[in-house]
């Protein structure tokens, strides 16, 4: 909806109505008033319908016992305040949602991310998240040869430790379905973040949103909540 040209023609006509009464108040002619409130009162009532259909039900305009000309101005008055507040309903009065503090994210996610956070620039900051759990992996395992979606192949493998090629383990039972699960899951988690976030982040040009970022900043924290719980494997 065109929500300017509506608060207009009901300013408008709010102002036509002021000056019919005020013709009246000293018998004057009022019959040029009454013509152009006629006019103008067909697109009025569409408008009053669209904002609120129980306004104006029996029309706006209407012929008084006495033959003078009844004015529904109280229902212009009521559309011109919805109109006036009907945006900060959205905001003011919608259910309480719960928030997600950006700096409560895991300190190799948020610590990295912060200074280009604050600067607006949403990508480099999801990339420079990716960056450093690459890089406090790499130290974790003690590998170098690796980066990115590889070494978190590698690290949460279910295969054995090799010389030169530690694993990363899911506290727990590892014979336990549940800690067999959570590993399969870490790698899948892991994995599908470098691949669908970090890559686009690093490769592709524009920028997020802030909510997007948030988003990919918070799956960036899951994934070094785990790589920070693990064990090491050797």
């Amino acid at each position: 909806m065109d929500r300017d040209w509506m608060r207009q023609r009901l300013e408008a006509f709010a102002d036509l109505i002021t000056e019919y009464w005020n013709v009246r108040k000293v018998d004057g002619d009022t019959s040029d008033t009454q013509m152009r409130l006629y006019e103008a009162e067909p697109t009025v009532v569409r408008i009053l319908r669209a904002i609120d259909p129980r306004i104006a039900e029996s029309g706006v305009l209407q012929e008084s016992e006495w033959g003078g000309l009844a004015i529904g101005e109280p229902d212009v008055r009521r559309g011109m305040g919805i109109l006036a507040d009907m945006d900060e309903w959205t905001t003011r009065l919608a259910p309480d949602a719960p928030s997600l503090p950006a700096d409560g994210f895991h300190a190799w996610v948020w610590d990295a991310a912060r200074t280009f956070w604050e600067s607006k620039h949403y990508r480099a900051a999801v990339h420079a998240a990716a960056t450093s759990i690459n890089a406090h992996l790499q130290d974790k395992l003690g590998r170098r040869d690796l980066s990115d979606a590889k070494l978190v192949q590698e690290a949460f493998s279910d295969k054995a430790p090799e010389t030169g090629k530690p694993r990363l383990r899911i506290p727990g039972d590892q014979t336990d379905p549940g800690v067999q699960t959570r590993q399969r899951g870490a790698l899948q988690l892991g994995q599908g973040a470098y691949f669908a976030l970090r890559n686009p982040a690093a490769h592709e040009t524009g920028d997020l949103t802030e909510q997007e970022a948030l988003e990919q900043l918070a799956t960036f924290s899951v994934v070094a909540r785990l790589i920070d719980q693990c064990q090491v494997a050797k």
